[in-house]
């Protein structure tokens, strides 16, 4: 049965580090997956018009590469998306569900460090509150290098409790965060390329697979 899936990501790499093994693995297997960006990524930075035309022309490729059935950013503040009410937060994240019918999400751990990330995830679980009929069944949280494992020792701690085989789909998540190009760091940074796929290969491995995505499940309705 094909699903239509959901990737609620703060800012445009964030879906690329999390779940783009994933995405393709949906949609592989004949699901439509659709991208929506909280923020555009760059309004907290000194940029110019075409820095930012540059991060969206990033965006555009990394789910040109997936082959997304659709990609949308509602521009909330870069890395203030606190300063906005929740609510109104919610209700514009309420719409795009209402039009899309997700039956599965993919958002942020409610405990990175980034402030963005903790909205975005508020956000998701406000707006699927799980009323009666309501189309989202399935809410997985992923995890966020430089974010994730930056917060404060402690604090909702990322406890992953689902890992996707992605072995057959590294090769697509590599080609994913190279559209990246500008946001990846160099090693030993925490966010490099290499890191990334070390972390997959980590989590698969501790699943007896060769590359995995973690993520932690929020809901599940069967």
């Amino acid at each position: 049965m094909v699903k239509t899936v959901l990737v609620v990501a703060a800012h445009s790499d964030d879906e690329a580090l999390g779940c783009a093994s994933t995405m393709a693995k949906h949609i592989d297997g004949g699901d439509q997956v659709h991208v929506l960006f909280m923020t555009n990524g760059v309004d907290a930075r000194s940029v110019t018009g075409d820095e930012a035309l540059k991060r969206q022309d990033a965006a555009q490729k990394a789910v040109d590469v997936l082959g997304v059935a659709s990609m949308k950013n509602l521009n909330f503040p870069d890395n203030k998306m606190d300063s906005v009410p929740l609510l109104d937060v919610t209700q514009r994240l309420e719409k795009v569900i209402a039009e899309l019918q997700p039956a599965i999400i993919y958002t942020h751990h409610i405990g990175d460090l980034n402030i963005d990330h903790q909205v975005t995830h508020k956000a998701v679980m406000t707006a699927c509150r799980p009323q009666p009929d309501f189309c989202v069944k399935e809410i997985y949280a992923f995890e966020v290098l430089s974010s994730t494992e930056w917060q404060t020792p402690n604090i909702h701690p990322f406890s992953p409790n689902v890992f996707v085989d992605i072995s057959d789909f590294i090769d697509t998540k590599k080609r994913v965060l190279e559209s990246y190009g500008e946001e990846m760091r160099q090693i030993p940074h925490s966010r490099s390329i290499d890191n990334v796929i070390r972390l997959n290969a980590i989590r698969g491995n501790a699943v007896g697979v060769n590359f995995a995505e973690a993520f932690m499940l929020l809901r599940k309705i069967k």
